[in-house]
C-alpha cells in the first residue's frame, strides 16, 4: 500500500516491486491488527488468503466488515483514505497488487 500516514501493526513483504506492478504480502498475525491510515495512488487489486473478514474503516469513522474468499479477488480504484483491520480471531493474509504508472 502506498502513501501510508500513520504506522499499523500488520506486516508488509514486498514479493514483486517493478515498473509497472507493485506485489505486497500483507500478514495479520492477530485480531485488530492493522495496515494503518493510508492511500493508494494506484488502482490495484486484493486476493485474500483466507476466509473471514476484514474490518475497513475510512476517514470519518465509518467502519464496514467485508467478508473475505479465499482466493476471490476484488478491484478497488486508488483515492479514498482508510485503514484495514483484521476482523478474525486467527492470522489472515491477502496479496495486494498494484498497478503502477512508473
Amino acid at each position: 500500500m502506498c502513501n501510508e500516514t500513520r504506522a499499523g501493526t500488520a506486516k508488509p513483504t514486498i514479493r514483486i516491486d517493478n515498473a509497472r506492478t507493485r506485489v505486497t504480502e500483507w500478514r495479520f498475525p492477530k485480531r485488530g491488527d492493522n495496515t494503518g491510515w493510508h492511500r493508494h495512488a494506484h488502482d490495484y487489486v486484493v486476493v485474500p488468503l483466507f476466509d473471514g473478514n476484514l474490518e475497513i474503516e475510512t476517514d470519518g469513522g465509518e467502519r464496514t466488515v467485508a467478508v473475505m474468499q479465499n482466493g476471490v479477488p476484488y478491484f478497488r480504484a486508488l483515492g479514498v483514505e482508510h485503514d484495514v483491520i483484521n476482523g478474525n480471531d486467527f492470522e489472515c493474509a491477502f496479496v495486494e497488487i498494484e498497478f503502477l504508472d512508473r
